[in-house]
């Protein structure tokens, strides 16, 4: 009989558990098979990736916010709580304890990602229990927020946002629904979908939820808000996830995060709270090291100043922060720079650079402060030299990208700089007599051989220490390990070369002095080197990296310097417009509008040609006529009287006048092209071309040449009466300029009546009447000369209409790096 049972119990079991659509399926036992089955699989995949990307996880402190969670702080399914970012304390299930889901032959090559999607699809076909539409087995739950994880992880969020509205439709009454909302709400943020993600998280927000699901609500409406950029919003969200969130290492980040943000907005007392906390419930070393520098940051000449720099300089030397010593002296730099103090900033910045390196980047932004300090002294030169260093030595893409352009810049100041030296030092070396110039190379010789003296001996001693022997034995040493024995760099899991950061340190010094500053590509050693600040003033100085044997000969240089006045004029040509574009760069790059207003009136001073004085005031009008009106005064008179007739006088004039342009160096190429076919007779080209740049140029300052040399076309062409007609409207429409003034000639001129004046033999003009009678032949004679002379004025307008063309495209191209400016 007992048996009898048995078998009926087996066979309703086994009938229970057997494939059949989810409309005829029995809840009998099969929660139970979900639960300990395909759908382990599919969070136990979930999980591995989670804590995989957990451990890859590395914070950047330097990026502007960090993530609050790493990953592997995500909830699986709708455990929450048993999750390590959601444990009340520190105990749990230790990341990647769980194995790694077996991948069948089917999924063979597939991602964990694709596994866990794999799994929890094949737990919902096969487990699930449909009873009038709705799903009767709680377990299926748990698979489609898994799957639902999986593919937000994987970038399909429609498909995700497809399985999530599943789920609602087919257990409408699951009080777990909340949990489904909230990943809905995260696939719409991953989509950059701000409003409708925030909609869902409001309302989830105003509702009665579980403690669980409203740590993870706000952890995730925090983060899609300060994406949006709402960062008030997102501060006060932040505020409220800090106190709901239990867990240390959330409490942390979140304080961070929130730091971060208030630090943005200009908050530091805030803000310093914030890190404070950061740094209180900190778990991690690391992030120990971070907030204290951000605390450090927020501290200004306002704040106790004094006792946190005794605070920080104190933990600098305790412990394992000794070994963070350079990342302090940083962080105390940033608080003595933020008081105020600028010499004593600099000089933490640079002790900084004198201790072990913990964090390049750390490194690269203390070179960077250096240079920036430089930069405020208007140093450029010297600051160009930090930027280098902290281009090379940065790790931060993003921050290295936003330098290099920097860094770039200053070398095309560089390059004018140096120039001008040059081309100073040559032009005041060709003003000396024979002795002078004797005397200056002799004592240039003598400095010169102290200094290749001192090179030399350098060199000697660099050579006697080359090698791994350098005489350091001692337990300090970056070859020594921790207990004091010499590392083996052979050994299989001992001693790794990049683990250490002095042995690292020492390796890039060392081939920086072999092979230079080097770009990363393929057959480097054959590459460029990479352009430094140095390589500029060498090329600008003309100096090279072989040195000759006469160098100690004064005739070596004397013999070099240039005589003959066309070499001095070129010289002295090239030296203006390199200060003209110096002048530019100051004010477009830096911003540094005094420095680029003195270095161009002092090029005004230098008596420049006349096209690099008209640029060089105009530039000095142009940039200060708003804001500092009394230093574009001396260059606005300098226009209006020295060169009236020009545009530049004419802006100056009326520089609100939107109608202004510079010419461009299409139209004047266009100009003298059209001028040329002109003079060439080749009158049907020559209107061609000119139609052709009016409608092309309709605002350039060459419009009124234009018009005018249009004019002396169509009196070739069209006759007298056309060429008045169109003189007369250039006099209306551009009275003001040179052209307008011309026109007025040109028409007094063609619309005066020839009259005849007879002369005698000495030129007084002869009185015509009753007494004295005028023969035709005399009277044709004198008709002849006036035509000449007429012709002669015409041909005389048409030279210098030709030769007024007021930046040439060849000069421009000559002003050396000088940038395109828009007034």
């Amino acid at each position: 009989m007992k048996k009898t049972i048995l078998y009926i119990f087996l066979a309703s079991v086994l009938l229970a558990c057997a494939a059949k659509k989810p409309e005829k399926r029995s809840r009998f036992l099969i929660g139970f098979k979900t639960e300990y089955n395909t759908l382990f699989n599919a969070k136990d995949a979930l999980d591995t990736e989670f804590t995989g990307r957990s451990n890859a996880h590395k914070d950047n402190f330097y990026a502007p916010y960090i993530n609050i969670l790493t990953y592997e702080e995500q909830p699986v399914g709708s455990d929450i709580g048993q999750s390590t970012a959601f444990a009340e304390s520190s105990a749990g299930r230790k990341p990647g304890s769980s194995a790694p889901a077996q991948s069948t032959g089917e999924n063979k090559g597939a991602s964990i990602l694709e596994i866990a999607e794999a799994k929890a699809l094949k737990t919902i076909d096969k487990y699930s229990v449909i009873r009038d539409g709705q799903e009767k087995n709680d377990k299926i739950f748990d698979a489609y927020i898994t799957l639902a994880q999986a593919r937000i992880y994987m970038g399909k969020n429609l498909q995700a946002l497809d399985a999530l509205s599943t789920l609602m439709l087919k257990m409408r009454e699951d009080k777990r629904l909340p949990l489904a909302k909230i990943y809905q709400g995260v696939a719409y943020a991953k989509m950059d979908d701000h409003f409708k993600a925030h909609e869902i998280f409001a309302n989830l927000k105003n509702s009665d939820l579980k403690k669980e699901y409203r740590k993870l609500l706000s952890i995730y409406y925090s983060e899609s808000l300060l994406e949006a950029g709402k960062k008030d919003a997102a501060i006060a969200e932040l505020s409220s996830a800090f106190e709901v969130n239990n867990n240390r290492k959330l409490k942390s980040r979140i304080a961070y995060l929130r730091g971060q943000v208030l630090a943005e907005q200009g908050k530091p007392a805030l803000a310093r709270e914030s890190f404070e906390s950061a740094y209180k419930y900190a778990n991690d070393f690391e992030f120990e090291v971070k907030s204290q520098i951000e605390i450090a940051k927020t501290y200004n000449s306002k704040d106790d100043y004094s006792g946190a720099r005794k605070y920080l300089e104190g933990i600098s030397k305790k412990g394992t922060y000794a070994s963070r010593k350079n990342e302090f002296y940083y962080a105390l730099g940033l608080m003595a720079a933020n008081a105020g103090k600028k010499a004593e900033a600099q000089d933490y910045f640079r002790r900084s650079l004198a201790e072990k390196v913990s964090d390049p980047q750390i490194r690269g932004l203390s070179y960077y402060e250096i240079g920036r300090g430089y930069l405020t002294d208007n140093e450029y030169i010297s600051a160009g030299a930090y930027y280098d260093s902290a281009v090379t030595t940065m790790t931060y893409e993003p921050t290295r990208v936003l330098l290099q352009e920097q860094t770039n810049n200053i070398k095309k100041l560089a390059r004018n700089y140096y120039l001008i030296r040059k081309n100073d030092s040559l032009l005041a070396l060709a003003k000396m007599n024979d002795a002078d110039r004797n005397a200056y190379f002799s004592k240039y010789i003598e400095d010169l051989k102290v200094r290749e003296e001192a090179m030399e001996r350098e060199r000697i001693r660099a050579e006697r220490t080359k090698g791994f022997d350098t005489g350091d034995y001692s337990s300090n040493s970056v070859f020594a390990s921790a207990n004091g024995s010499f590392e083996n760099f052979g050994a299989a899991g001992k001693g790794f070369y990049f683990a250490n950061t002095g042995a690292v340190s020492k390796g890039s010094s060392e081939f920086k002095n072999v092979w230079g500053s080097r770009s990363l590509a393929d057959n480097w050693r054959y590459s460029a080197k990479m352009s430094t600040l140095e390589d500029a003033k060498n090329e600008a100085l003309g100096l090279s990296s072989v040195a000759d044997p006469r160098r100690f000969e004064p005739s070596f240089y004397i013999e070099k310097i240039p005589r003959d006045r066309a070499s001095l004029t070129k010289l002295k040509y090239a030296r203006d417009t390199a200060s003209l574009g110096m002048g530019i760069m100051y004010d477009d790059y830096f911003s540094n509008t005094p420095l680029a207003t003195k270095t161009l009136y002092d090029l005004v001073d230098n008596k420049p040609e006349e096209k690099i004085m008209l640029q060089a005031l105009y530039e000095i009008f142009s940039m200060n006529y708003e804001n500092t009106p009394a230093a574009s005064e001396r260059a606005k008179q300098i226009l209006l009287t020295d060169y009236p007739y020009t545009s530049y006088a004419e802006f100056a004039r009326n520089p609100r006048n939107s109608n202004f342009l510079k010419s461009n160096p299409d139209a004047e190429n266009a100009y003298q092209t059209s001028f040329a076919l002109y003079q060439g007779e080749q009158f049907d080209a020559s209107r061609q071309m000119v139609d052709e740049s009016l409608a092309r140029f309709p605002k350039d300052a060459l419009v009124p040449k234009f018009a005018l040399l249009n004019a002396f076309i169509a009196g070739k062409t069209s006759g007298k009466e056309v060429m008045i007609l169109q003189l007369e409207q250039i006099a209306l429409n551009y009275e003001n300029t040179p052209e307008g003034q011309k026109a007025k000639e040109m028409l007094n001129w063609l619309k005066s009546d020839l009259k005849v004046q007879m002369t005698d033999e000495k030129g007084n003009v002869l009185k015509t009447g009753n007494s004295q009678q005028t023969t035709p032949k005399a009277e044709a004679a004198a008709r002849e000369e006036e035509k000449k002379n007429r012709l002669l004025e015409q041909r005389q307008m048409e030279q210098e209409m030709g030769n007024e063309v007021i930046m040439s495209t060849e000069a421009q191209q000559k002003i050396q790096t000088a940038p395109a400016r828009k007034k």
